[in-house]
């Protein structure tokens, strides 16, 4: 019920005891009145919690519309996560070892582009990488082949660039200078390639032939 209409009910009832002194009415009237107050009351009391309800709500998405704004709130200070690259990324040329593949290049009179293309496809420039095998290094040396060539820490770039030269120039001496079959070697081994008179069958073999030629022939 609105205020207005109790106050109209409050001036016909003002009106209905000058007029009338009949107690019923008046009790009537008294019981009347209670019924109205009650329901004034339940009515008001329900629109005040609308009203601060409404109110929570407006109030609750001004803030939420506050945090989604660029530049408003925010609940943490949060730093963007940076990926570490995997250990086997890396630049093809990469600057710091470039003037050890030219001297390794011309030490062991061989292409320096075809030092590169072994590199890459061995370990991608990672000087840290280890095969299942054992293989370490730039070149990936085996630890049996890097002591034969004089090479005490495989994965010093150095080292690694000039030991893994040296045996792939040994293997391009054994095989008149048949840049795949010395390639065939470096990977399989000179016995297998002995064995099968050129690239052995092996699918591993065949297909890093195929890659690191491509890369230098390209």
């Amino acid at each position: 019920m609105k205020i207005q209409d109790f106050k109209t009910f409050m001036e016909l009832q003002a009106i209905q005891q000058f007029t009338n002194g009949n107690n019923t009415n008046a009790n009537s009237s008294r019981s009347i009145f209670q019924d109205m107050l009650s329901e004034l009351v339940s009515v008001d009391a329900l629109e005040g919690a609308s009203q601060t309800l409404g109110s929570l709500l407006s109030r609750v998405e001004a803030e939420t519309k506050s945090f989604l704004q660029p530049g408003g709130m925010t609940p943490m200070n949060i730093n963007p996560v940076s990926i570490a690259p995997a250990d086997n990324e890396s630049s093809e040329t990469a600057p710091n070892y470039d003037h050890i593949i030219s001297q390794a290049a011309s030490l062991y009179n061989l292409p320096e582009k075809l030092i590169k293309s072994v590199i890459k496809q061995e370990s991608n420039f990672n000087p840290e990488a280890t095969s299942y095998a054992g293989a370490t290094g730039l070149m990936q040396l085996m630890p049996a082949t890097a002591k034969s060539l004089g090479v005490d820490d495989a994965t010093d770039p150095q080292q690694n660039i000039m030991g893994g030269s040296k045996y792939l120039s040994e293997m391009m001496a054994r095989y008149d200078g048949d840049i795949q079959i010395a390639l065939a070697a470096y990977n399989a081994g000179p016995g297998n390639v002995d064995k099968y008179n050129g690239i052995p069958p092996f699918k591993e073999t065949q297909n890093y032939v195929q890659k690191v030629y491509g890369t230098f022939s390209s």
